[in-house]
């Protein structure tokens, strides 16, 4: 036997409990149900997707810890080691739809190494970084290497997945990807104390080889062409060619301009309103380039445009999470952060529990309106918080939390399952490229619009409802266009 053969044993191990545990036996049946063109689900993929998921997810919330020592070390304001949070979201969005396109001509296991190497060699320049600017551009390129694995998600999910059990591996994936994080997060902040900012960076490189290991033996690759000739590494990485350059930096522009403008409009109205000219600029002339022509075609179906604009929507209730609540806990009802991490722990919690089995139900009855039921339920907690008080405790906060949590977790697998079903043969990369963007433009829009709210609304108890109401706009309006998509869909 060989060393491959061995690991795919041991991982085999692993994936069983998985694909038979909790499934009732649906597993098997809907095993007999495939067809040669939908192959059995290879839940050990699945397994090392949510893996890297995770990885690629805390980067945000593990770096977050060493910010405190980043500014006193390399001499930098409290505010300005924000940038070390943005200068990896930010590629996330810019460069999420070219990289898809990209994809879409690739080797998926091989984009997949990729992508992870990627994420190992910037972290290893992060940590190693001198000065704030080398750390502001290593992140940057971390921030590019994990766009390159988000791009290459539904593609494998795709390959490895059948289209009757997407709902369920998408619910597991998340659920790993949670439950993962309540983990990494106190990881994160002994590393920081007892060892250093610049360790945080390091300290998951173990799990980084053992999801490179898994990946080697579990994400299918490409094995030869049709007539029988062997693939070339140029068919499995091709060279991006000028086009992803120019897409990149142009939606790039337009991302960046817009969210400026909506940090500025509650100081600089006019300086904010012109940096959404240039937003609505570099959007536009993006528009008229050929690259974009797929792109304006997948959003022009409704089955696709509309769940990828209620998950942009949804998306914006971060808002309430990293803005709104911190504000409020801390000047209105006078308490520590701690009262924000009971609550947060509720929301995860309750979350990564009901994750699997929306992911059951959707795949039972299909996406559409579990989604929409989900997103009511999210809607209905968002609204709970304008009957929070200055004198609220932490179990007023904690179940309102666990309330939009269940909603979260009720919309989210199946909307992406949704998603990626209307996604044509061939475009999944670039599917998962716009939801991409859809969602870290709604978790950077979120917490700007909370934030002008508040100020509008005179801070306090006001600023905050005021928020709050913004949130459930948003909210209601991803509803809408679920219910939209729904009526498309049956149409």
């Amino acid at each position: 036997m060989t060393s491959r053969d061995q690991g795919q044993e041991i991982i085999d191990v692993v994936s069983d409990i998985v694909s038979d545990g909790g499934s009732d036996g649906r597993g098997k049946e809907s095993a007999q149900q495939q067809t040669a063109t939908e192959p059995a689900t290879q839940w050990r993929a699945v397994i090392t997707l949510a893996l890297a998921t995770l990885i690629v997810a805390s980067e945000l919330t593990m770096s977050a810890f060493g910010l405190p020592l980043i500014a006193q070390e390399l001499g930098v304001s409290s505010q300005a080691t924000a940038w070390v949070l943005l200068a990896y979201s930010l590629p996330l969005a810019a460069m999420a739809i070219s990289a898809g396109r990209w994809v879409d001509r690739a080797d998926i296991r091989w984009v997949f190494m990729l992508s992870l190497v990627g994420v190992g060699v910037t972290s290893v320049l992060t940590a190693v970084s001198p000065n704030f600017p080398m750390l502001l551009l290593s992140r940057l390129l971390q921030g590019l290497a994990s766009a390159l694995y988000l791009a290459v998600y539904f593609p494998t999910v795709t390959a490895t997945v059948h289209v009757s059990e997407r709902g369920r591996a998408m619910s597991y994936i998340a659920m790993i990807m949670m439950v993962g994080s309540i983990a990494m997060a106190p990881l994160g902040g002994y590393v920081a104390t007892h060892l250093g900012w610049r360790e945080v960076f390091l300290v998951k490189f173990p799990f980084l080889a053992l999801v490179l290991w898994m990946g080697y033996y579990t994400i299918p690759g490409l094995t030869q062409n049709a007539d029988g000739s062997r693939i070339t590494w140029l068919q499995r990485l091709p060279f991006p060619d000028y086009s992803m350059l120019r897409e990149t930096l142009l939606i790039g522009g337009c991302v960046v301009s817009a969210l400026l403008a909506l940090e500025q409009f509650e100081n600089r109205p006019l300086l904010g309103a012109g940096l959404l000219v240039i937003a609505t600029l570099f959007g536009w002339v993006w528009s008229r380039q050929s690259s974009a022509r797929g792109v304006r075609s997948l959003l022009g179906r409704a089955e696709f445009g509309l769940p990828v604009l209620s998950l942009m929507l949804l998306a914006s209730t971060m808002g309430l999470m990293v803005f709104s609540l911190p504000f409020f806990i801390a000047d209105v009802m006078q308490r520590s952060p701690e009262v924000l991490g009971v609550a947060m722990m509720a929301f995860v919690i309750t979350a990564s529990t009901v994750s699997p089995l929306a992911g059951n139900i959707s795949d039972r009855y299909g996406p559409q309106w579990i989604s929409v039921f989900g997103a009511v339920v999210m809607l209905a907690g968002v609204v709970s918080m304008l009957s929070v008080t200055a004198n609220a405790g932490v179990w007023a906060l904690s179940w309102r939390m666990a309330w939009i949590g269940l909603g979260m977790s009720l919309f989210n697998a199946p909307n992406m399952a949704a998603i990626l079903h209307a996604a044509p043969a061939g475009q999944t990369g670039t599917a998962g490229g716009i939801s991409t963007v859809a969602r870290t433009f709604g978790n950077a829009v979120g917490p700007a619009v909370a934030a002008v709210a508040w100020s509008l609304g005179g801070g306090g108890l006001a600023g905050f409802r005021a928020g709050v109401i913004v949130l459930a706009a948003l909210t209601l309006c991803g509803v809408i266009a679920l219910l939209l998509s729904g009526r498309k869909s049956s149409a």
